[in-house]
Formats: structure tokens, C-alpha cells, sequence
């Protein structure tokens, strides 16, 4: 089996792919959690293609990115953010 391609940004994933692409770019999910996103709002986006889901590549890195947080050295500084905030 082969593995999907990323050199493409404009390639549609199916979500199985999307999941595998992202966890090799070092974003590790499932696909069930991308379709448990998909029921429950907050994933990536995707349009539908006869029914499946399909993931442009751009988009999915793009939103597994704008889920990463701030680097930090400790679990208690978001609550010392929190607190300053």
C-alpha cells in the first residue's frame, strides 16, 4: 500500500490519509478523532466527495497547526497566565 503524498498543498486526503500525513508531520491524531471532529465541530476542514470526507492538505496542516500551543517550560504557566490575564 502506498502511503499519501504532502507535496501537493492542494491534494485531497481522504480522512484516513490526513490522519497519517499529519501524525508523520508530527501532529499525531486518528481518524476517528478527525471524524469525531467532523460530527462535533472544531476539526479540519472538509468538503464531501460522493459522500467521504475529503481533506485539502494545505487546510488540514494549517489547522493542526493553529491547534499547537505557545512553547512552555511548565504546566503551571497557563495557570500563571490565567491569573495575570
Amino acid at each position: 500500500m502506498q502511503l499519501a503524498t504532502t507535496d501537493d498543498p492542494d491534494a485531497l486526503l481522504t480522512r484516513k490519509a490526513v490522519a497519517e500525513c499529519l501524525t508523520r508531520a508530527g501532529y499525531p491524531i486518528s481518524s476517528a478523532t478527525l471524524a469525531t471532529k467532523a460530527t462535533r465541530g472544531g476539526g479540519a476542514p472538509y468538503s464531501l466527495f460522493s459522500g467521504r470526507a475529503l481533506y485539502r492538505w494545505s487546510d488540514a496542516l494549517a489547522w493542526a497547526k493553529s491547534q499547537m500551543t505557545a512553547p512552555r517550560c511548565s504546566t503551571s504557566e497557563v495557570d500563571a497566565q490565567r491569573v495575570a490575564g
